[in-house]
């Protein structure tokens, strides 16, 4: 049986777009869409049309020089919105419409002050008018995550029997064990009887540190699309990784899925978007952060400089990044002094080592890095050490 693909629907120009401070305008949205059709992702979210004349303005201009990716615009179940939407998506050359409603009571109760009798009405009816402009429709059940499932899966099939083409099933405040919302998503494919004629999507946040888990447990579990942002970007804490989900995917090929990403530019991409959005990564962000391979422990330089896959599982060159860092601190060993000397020109054996070993301590305790130019002042005072001993 033939590896099943996921389907990777990049949201950064939309929910990524929600972070404060890191609105886009119109030039710097198309610039981002055209790198990440570029980058492979199969689904670009570019906006929200009704939202603003800016965004409407973005989603047009995208939707007219992205060539492969599928565009889409987000509605509410609201006509107008909806129609805007259509609008905004008429020259894309594989538009999709984005509509949908909260789901849990929740949202039923307190932001609607309505029923499920009505939010299931009004579920149907948004997929209806989204169908009058675009065979390509995606229903989400907005907070699907605390969505009682009996309820979740009727509304599900009956957006299905109205022309939804792809349900996602959000965790929209990141409230899922992933068991949990893996087991939401086993749950509909095997009580929603017309499943099979729809595509389930992921769409997690990262309020509990929990998007990329609940992602991966969602297509362990059925779900076939993942919708994720370049660096994690979205709403409070952020949505779902682009860059963990497609390299788990791709470490873990035993799982029997691929995506359509080319891994070489994840780190390319994630700077670009984290200089435009001006939204730096923090160092330890898997994949992309500046710390994600570099060694400072003397016991993982070691490990690290006999075999990089004692302590790496990833070659920093198949994710685009620079070459992996040796830090010299005041946790680092023998072994990785003498790779640092070496780089810089000097061969030292093991009895110069250890002598130098303990200047080198001397500095790194008085240092939260050791630098080149350290080890270069280092070198030189050996060196004339050694010629004056050698004179004397």
């Amino acid at each position: 049986m033939s590896d099943q693909k996921i389907f990777i629907f990049d949201t950064t120009l939309r929910d990524g777009e929600q972070v404060p401070g890191c609105k886009l305008n119109t030039s710097e949205k198309v610039e981002l869409a055209l790198q990440l059709e570029e980058l492979g992702v199969d689904i670009i979210e570019a906006g929200f049309p009704i939202s603003s004349p800016g965004d409407f303005e973005s989603v047009e201009s995208i939707s007219r020089i992205i060539k492969d990716a599928t565009v889409c615009g987000l509605s509410r179940a609201v006509q107008k919105d909806i129609e805007v939407a259509a609008q905004a998506l008429k020259y894309a050359r594989r538009p999709r419409i984005h509509t949908g409603i909260g789901t849990s009571d929740f949202h039923i109760k307190s932001k609607f002050n309505s029923t499920r009798e009505e939010i299931l009405k009004r579920a149907v009816q948004c997929v209806k008018w989204a169908r009058n402009f675009t065979d390509d429709v995606e229903f989400y059940a907005e907070d699907a995550g605390r969505t009682d499932n009996e309820y979740l899966a009727k509304v599900i099939e009956a957006v299905i029997k109205a022309g939804a083409t792809t349900v996602n099933i959000p965790d929209t405040t990141g409230y899922c064990l992933p068991h949990q919302y893996g087991e939401k998503i086993a749950f509909l494919i095997n009580n929603v009887s017309n499943i099979d004629k729809a595509v389930i999507s992921c769409h997690c946040h990262n309020d509990l540190g929990l998007a990329t888990a609940n992602s991966i447990a969602g297509v362990l579990n059925g779900a076939r699309q993942i919708e994720c942002t370049i660096n994690g970007l979205g709403e409070r804490a952020g949505n779902t990784s682009l860059e963990e989900v497609v390299m788990i995917i791709k470490q873990h090929k035993q799982l029997g899925i691929y995506t359509d990403i080319n891994a070489k530019g994840l780190n390319p991409i994630s700077r670009l978007v984290s200089d435009t959005m001006r939204m730096p990564v923090q160092p330890n962000k898997a994949i992309v952060g500046s710390n994600a391979f570099s060694h400072s422990s003397g016991i993982h330089q070691d490990g690290f400089l006999k075999d990089a896959e004692t302590y790496e599982i990833i070659n920093p060159a198949e994710v685009g990044a620079e070459q992996s860092k040796i830090v010299l601190t005041a946790r680092s060993g023998r072994s990785a002094l003498a790779y640092r000397f070496q780089k810089l020109g000097f061969e030292y054996n093991r009895n110069d080592i250890d002598v130098l070993y303990d200047e080198f301590l001397k500095v790194a305790d008085s240092k939260k890095e050791v630098k080149e130019e350290d080890l270069r002042e280092l070198a030189n005072q050996y060196e004339s050490q050694t010629a004056l001993a050698s004179v004397a």
